[in-house]
């Protein structure tokens, strides 16, 4: 059922009239600066002017980002245009009446002490800070924002395409964060232009005000008939709390413009951000308090303030300590009991200790916020992406992985094993972020020299405030647990045919025979074994060469079993079989194959090696082929490329096993393996000179 209109909230109310009250505002500010207003509604207009002040103060201070008052450059052009219209009318009354509310006057002599010399210094001093200090800070600020946010939107934009490409997030989630890039860029490129704003505000108001005084001074003399110092007390004093009254609601605004451009880098709101990075260290508010005691001793000096103050922080600082120490017992309380009701309700049999997990990660007590659902942990659901991604990639079915905490192990460490044995390790910085350059760095960060765990490349450790400007400087930025499932995602491609067993290949071939259950009845069990087709997949997959054509590899299977039950040989027919897949892996997204090729001394010398009753490659030959292979694939691995090999068929299994010595990366492929359609196109020949 609809609701009724009675049944509105004040929320609801307010928006859907929302329209309507602008353009009535924006109508009474603009009528304000030529109707003359009665004393008692200037009065109002500047009690409301101070409130709306006030109000915006505390939401900047309160919102946790910047766009959750995305609307802030347009009110601090309404309110500006606001405090403007009150100046004029003020201003109308002070010199035609001589008299302009309760509120100007209250300010007058409360904050003036009936002293109009003091309060226009008070004025020009809350001048000169609202302009030379706030305001000047405030447009730097977002000027600066406002440049490195437009220089940054096309990395951030790729960052997203990126993790979208990658799985790690949807559709829809890639469209809002790249709606709120947007946002964010117009949002600073309004307030670069905003600040303006408030900067001519207190321009204005300082000229308005010696205008009041000069003009108020004038009409009391020649028009009302006053000597001229009743008419510098009279109008002096009204033109100070004129002053006065609006400056104060300038200097709110301008706090808040400051307040919102410099919170790039906060995660909540001011006041928990403030207390919480503060009071993060209890030793350094000990040293604090120790160095004010000790001023407090020294001659001259008034003690009892330091020591107060001494005494405050020493005692806040055995608070905090405390807290840390409940906190740190309550946790190992926790994973005690944990671990007590795993032994009550799962006993443990001795048959389970001789599993082997085909893949864990075992990390340190500090990174199980990572996993923690409660403490926003999303490691699970990283993983569950990864064994999708793998399985789009590489065409198997990965085993499950489980993740364990180790106490043996560092606080901030991991490992990943492969059926019991350590494959990778590494150190997370809980709380900070991975900063790589990519090469396109314009300014160096500070942090922590590191190494990026999945590639081994230089990085730094930087903290969440360091982040915005690391990525405005060119640098690639990860938090701890994309860190984490990239290195596991890495090891997971080198390591696939380790992983690939009997029971993994029936579920594969399970799933396929419910579509063509002739290619598989004919070839398991009258033709080859799980066993033999678990080898000939994981050579397939030791070379990169993902699994995804299950169809066309089970068929060339089946045709070239009965002739023999070599599985390197099978693999090799598979390999000309799939040679469209392979052409285009090699090729990218054009038909152009960059080589290597083999001088012809170089591929006789191996035929003849292979061959049973041929001369063996000798270790000077060896070092001779291994100089010129790396001679001829550096510049291609710096590039970032991986090099290709071609070499003749009869040779391509000799040479892979020789060339995996040197890097496992280089793909070794045949003439037979490439389609005619694909430009093929050589970068350099490996020879070797030496005879033996």
């Amino acid at each position: 059922m609809p609701d009724q209109p009675g049944d509105r909230t004040l929320l609801s109310r307010a928006a859907f009239s929302g329209e309507i009250v602008v353009v009535v505002l924006m109508v009474v500010i603009l009528a304000m600066m030529f109707i003359p207003l009665p004393t008692f509604v200037l009065d109002l207009f500047f009690t409301i002017n101070i409130a709306l002040s006030f109000l915006i103060l505390m939401l900047t201070m309160n919102v946790r980002k910047s766009l959750e008052f995305s609307v802030f450059p347009t009110v601090l052009l309404m309110t500006t245009l606001f405090r403007l219209a009150l100046n004029v009318s003020s201003t109308r009354l002070i010199l035609l009446h001589g008299y302009a509310g309760q509120v100007i006057e209250a300010f007058g002599n409360f904050v003036a002490g009936s002293n109009p010399v003091v309060g226009f210094i008070i004025f020009l001093i809350l001048t000169l800070i609202n302009f030379l200090v706030i305001t000047k800070g405030s447009e730097r600020v977002a000027e600066v924002a406002a440049r490195f946010t437009l220089d940054a939107m096309p990395g951030k934009q790729m960052s997203i395409d990126a993790d979208l490409n990658a799985g790690l997030i949807t559709e829809e989630e890639a469209r809002a964060r790249r709606r709120e890039v947007a946002r964010e860029a117009d949002f600073y490129g309004s307030m670069d232009g905003a600040s303006k704003f408030v900067k001519g505000d207190a321009i204005a108001g300082l000229i308005i005000t010696v205008i009041n005084l000069l003009g108020g001074v004038i009409i009391g003399m020649w028009q009302r008939g006053l000597d001229a110092l009743g008419a510098l007390q009279l109008y002096a004093l009204l033109t100070v709390g004129d002053g006065l009254v609006s400056q104060v609601p300038a200097l709110l605004i301008s706090t808040a413009t400051g307040v919102l451009v410099t919170r790039a880098a906060s995660e909540d709101n001011l006041g928990a951000d403030l207390t919480s990075q503060l009071l993060r260290y209890p030793q350094i508010l000990l040293i604090t308090a120790v160095v004010l005691a000790l001023f407090g001793l020294v001659p001259g000096m008034p003690t009892i303030p330091f020591l107060v103050i001494a005494l405050l922080l020493w005692w806040l600082t055995s608070i905090l300590r405390r807290e840390q120490k409940e906190r740190a017992e309550t946790a190992v309380e926790q994973q005690q009991a944990a671990a007590q009701e795993q032994v009550a309700y799962k006993p443990e049999h001795v048959l389970s200790l001789l599993a082997v997990d085909p893949m864990e990660v075992e990390i340190g007590y500090s990174l199980i916020p990572l996993v923690d659902k409660s403490q926003g942990g999303d490691l699970f659901e990283r993983v569950s992406l990864i064994r999708r991604q793998v399985a789009l990639e590489l065409g198997i079915i990965l085993p499950a992985i489980r993740i364990r905490d180790n106490m043996q192990l560092a606080p901030n460490q991991y490992v990943i094993k492969i059926k019991g044995v350590e494959v990778g390790s590494g150190e997370l910085m809980t709380h900070s972020f991975l900063a790589m350059d990519a090469g396109a760095v314009t300014e160096k960060v500070s942090g922590i020299p590191t190494k990026e765990p999945a590639f081994g490349l230089p990085a730094l450790w930087i903290t969440a405030d360091q982040r915005e400007k690391a990525e405005m400087s060119g640098y690639t930025v990860v938090d701890c647990p994309s860190v984490l499932a990239t290195h596991l995602t890495e090891i997971i491609r080198n390591y696939a045919y380790e992983l690939l067993g009997r029971q993994e290949i029936q579920a594969m071939l399970d799933y396929i025979k419910t579509d063509y259950p002739v290619v598989v009845e004919e070839l398991i069990p009258n033709l080859m074994t799980i066993g033999e087709i678990q080898k000939v997949f994981a050579q397939l997959l030791k070379e990169g060469i993902p699994l995804r054509n299950l169809v066309t590899i089970l068929e060339t299977l089946a045709d070239y079993a009965p002739m023999t039950k070599d599985t390197d040989v099978l693999t090799e027919y598979v390999r000309v079989a799939l040679k469209r897949q392979i052409s285009k892996m090699l090729a990218g997204n054009g038909n152009k194959i960059q080589v290597l090729t083999l001088s012809p001394q170089t591929e006789e010398r191996i035929l003849r090696a292979q061959d049973s009753e041929g001369e063996p490659l000798s270790p000077s030959w060896l070092n001779e082929f291994y100089a010129s292979l790396n001679q001829q694939i550096r510049p291609i691995i710096q590039e970032g490329r991986n090099p290709v090999l071609l070499v003749a068929p009869a040779i391509r299994r000799y040479v892979r096993s020789i060339t995996e010595r040197v890097s496992p990366k280089i793909f070794v492929v045949s003439y037979q393996e490439i389609i005619p359609e694909m430009e093929v196109h050589s970068l350099g020949m490996v020879g070797v000179v030496n005879a033996g």
